[in-house]
C-alpha cells in the first residue's frame, strides 16, 4: 500500500480548481495511455507474451515483485518518435513519455563509482529523458515454496505388459533436479503407439553424463537406461525405454527442443535446490572457460521460453548475465534456427556459477562493476538509446495495485496518468485556472496544487514552478510517485506555450489585418 501525506490525501479528497474552462487562452495536456509497440513482450501469466496478446484478468509481474490483475488493455493509432532503450537483458522499444523505473545519474565524479549510485532514489521516468549510463531496475522474485515430492500422475498404458512399474510417488530431490536439468539441455520425447521414450543426445566425451544419468535412473526409478555411441557423429544417446515415464516428463517440459520451458513449481523452489537443476542445464548444454582472456560462461537454447526462465534461475543466485539472439544461419554443416545466447561474464557472478558447477576458479584481475543486485532487484546501466520514426498501433495496460508491469528487460509504469490543464489570462497573468485529470491520487494531487501555485502568477513564473515545488507544497511525495509531480508541472509549461503561441499568432494576424488596411487606405488616395 502507497503511503501518502495527510496533504497530498487531502488535495485527493478535496481537490481545488478541478474542472474544464470554456474558451480556455491555453491548453496543456500531457500524458497518453496507450505506449508500447504491439510485439513488446512483457511477463504474462509466468511467461513473456507481446503485449498485444494480454487479455484483462490475466495476472503480471510488477516494480514490487508481486503478481497484479490487468484491468484493462488500451490501443490506439500512433504516429511520431519511437525510442529503443537496450541494457544488458534486451531492448523494447516506446513511445517518449513512457515511465520507466530507473536511476538518473547526475553529473561529478562521486556518481562516477558505484558508492555514489546506490546513494540515488530510483523512480519512474520519462524515456526521453533517460540517457546512456542511467541505471535501471528490474525485480525478480525471490518467492519460495518447498516441494519435497513429486506425484507421477500419468497413469501406465492400459496395454502396456512389459515396462516395469515405477513409483507413483518421488523425492523432488538434487538428483532428480539435475536430470530434469539434462532433459532440458540434451533430451527428447519419442511419444508413438509403441514407441515411447527419454533420449538424450550427448556428445561422445560426455561419459560422465551418461553415467550420471544411468545411477539417477537406477536409484529413482529402478530403471537400466540403454546407450548408442555414433562415432562418425563424435555423439552418443541415451535411452530411457518407458512410456509412462516419458509421458510424465512430457507434461512437466513440453516436447521439442524449440518447445520446452519450467514447470511454476520449479521456478519457486529454494534457491539452494536450483542450483541442482542449473549444474545440469549448464554440464548439458552450457559451456564455460576460465583460462581464457576474459574468463566467461554461456549457455544456448532455441527455447525463447526456456532462455528467459533461466535468466530468472541466475538472477535467484545473484548471477548477473547478458542477453543475446543469434539469427537464424545457415553453415557447410547444418541449418542453424535462432537462438537465445545467455552470457555471464562480471567476475563475481562467474566466481558464483563455477561454484555451483563444482569447478575451481580464481580471478587474477580487478573488475569494474556496472550492474549489482540489491533485495530483489537488478541494477542495471543503459547501453544504448535510438530513436526513429513509428506509425502504427501502440499499446499499454492498466495493472490494479501497483500500476506497474514488467518487459524482458525493463520495469515499466502503466502511464494511466492524463492530465489536462486549462488557463485563462490577463496582462500576461493566470487569473483562472483548472485542470481535469485521469490517474491516481497522486496525479490527482499533483494537479490541484500546481493550479494552485500557479493562479494569480505572471506565465513567465509560473513556468518556473519546479517538480520540488509542488512535492514540497504536499508535504512529500513517495520516490514512486514523483513523476506525478512531473506530469503536473509539465502540463502547465504546455498550458502556457499554448497561450503564447496563440497570442504570436493573434499578432500576426492583427499585423496582417493593419497592414492590409493601410494599405486600402492609401490606394484610395
Amino acid at each position: 500500500m502507497m503511503k501518502y501525506s495527510k496533504k497530498v490525501m487531502c488535495e485527493f479528497l478535496k481537490p481545488k480548481n478541478m474542472g474544464e474552462i470554456k474558451n480556455p487562452d491555453g491548453v496543456g495536456k500531457i500524458g497518453n495511455p496507450t505506449c508500447l509497440l504491439p510485439d513488446e513482450k512483457i511477463w504474462l501469466n509466468e511467461s513473456f507474451e507481446a503485449i498485444k496478446k494480454t487479455n484483462k484478468g490475466d495476472m503480471v509481474l510488477s516494480h514490487d515483485s508481486t503478481e497484479n490483475k490487468i484491468l484493462g488493455k488500451f490501443s490506439r493509432e500512433y504516429k511520431g518518435e519511437i525510442i529503443r532503450l537496450k541494457n544488458a537483458l534486451g531492448n523494447i522499444f516506446l513511445t517518449p513519455e513512457h515511465l520507466v523505473f530507473a536511476m538518473r545519474i547526475p553529473k561529478g565524479d562521486k556518481f562516477k563509482r558505484n558508492k555514489g549510485k546506490k546513494q540515488l532514489i530510483p523512480s519512474w521516468y520519462h524515456a526521453e529523458y533517460l540517457k546512456k549510463g542511467d541505471i535501471i531496475l528490474y525485480p525478480f522474485s525471490r518467492k519460495e515454496k518447498n516441494i519435497k515430492y513429486l506425484t507421477i500422475d500419468i497413469p501406465k498404458p492400459k496395454y502396456d505388459f512389459r515396462s516395469k512399474n515405477i513409483p507413483s510417488k518421488i523425492s523432488l530431490n538434487m538428483d532428480l533436479l539435475r536430470l530434469f536439468g539434462y532433459f532440458l539441455s540434451e533430451g527428447n520425447i519419442q511419444d508413438k503407439p509403441s514407441k515411447t521414450y527419454i533420449s538424450f543426445a550427448l556428445h561422445i566425451k560426455e561419459k560422465e553424463i551418461v553415467e550420471d544419468i544411468r545411477k539417477i535412473v537406477k536409484r529413482l526409478f529402478d530403471l537400466e537406461i540403454k546407450s548408442k555411441e555414433r562415432i562418425k557423429e563424435n555423439g552418443v544417446v541415451v535411452y530411457i525405454y518407458h512410456a509412462q515415464l516419458a509421458r510424465w516428463f512430457k507434461k512437466l517440459f513440453g516436447n521439442g527442443t524449440q518447445n520446452k520451458y519450467l514447470p511454476e513449481f520449479i521456478m519457486q523452489l529454494p534457491i539452494s535446490k536450483q542450483k541442482a537443476l542449473i549444474k545440469g542445464l549448464w554440464k548439458g548444454d552450457g559451456c564455460i572457460n576460465v583460462n581464457r582472456i576474459g574468463p566467461r560462461a554461456g549457455y544456448v537454447t532455441i527455447s525463447y521460453r526456456l532462455s528467459q526462465q533461466i535468466k530468472i534461475l541466475l538472477l535467484r543466485q545473484k548471477i548477473i548475465s547478458s542477453f543475446y539472439i543469434e539469427k537464424e544461419k545457415k553453415s557447410k554443416w547444418a541449418n542453424h534456427k535462432e537462438a537465445y545466447r545467455i552470457h555471464v561474464g562480471q567476475r563475481d557472478s562467474l566466481k558464483k556459477l563455477c561454484k555451483i558447477l563444482n569447478l575451481k576458479h580464481c580471478s587474477k584481475s580487478y573488475e569494474s562493476i556496472s550492474s549489482w543486485i540489491n533485495n530483489n532487484f537488478l541494477y542495471t546501466p543503459i547501453t544504448k538509446i535510438e530513436r526513429k520514426n513509428y506509425k502504427g498501433k501502440v499499446y499499454n495496460l492498466e495493472v490494479e495495485k501497483t500500476h506497474s508491469f514488467i518487459s524482458e528487460s525493463f520495469c515499466l509504469h502503466n502511464c494511466g496518468d492524463v492530465m489536462w490543464v486549462y488557463i485563462k489570462v490577463k496582462n500576461d497573468k493566470i487569473t483562472k485556472i483548472k485542470f481535469k485529470t485521469f490517474g491516481c491520487a497522486a496525479a490527482i494531487a499533483t494537479s490541484s496544487m500546481v493550479t494552485q501555485l500557479a493562479k494569480g502568477k505572471t506565465t513567465k513564473d509560473a513556468k518556473k514552478i519546479k517538480i520540488k515545488d509542488v512535492a514540497s507544497s504536499l508535504k512529500g511525495l513517495p520516490p514512486l510517485k514523483m513523476h506525478c509531480s512531473e506530469l503536473a508541472t509539465d502540463a502547465l509549461k504546455l498550458a502556457i506555450k499554448d497561450y503564447e503561441k496563440k497570442k504570436t499568432n493573434k499578432k500576426k494576424n492583427e499585423n496582417r489585418t493593419k497592414s492590409k488596411t493601410n494599405f486600402e487606405k492609401d490606394k484610395v488616395k
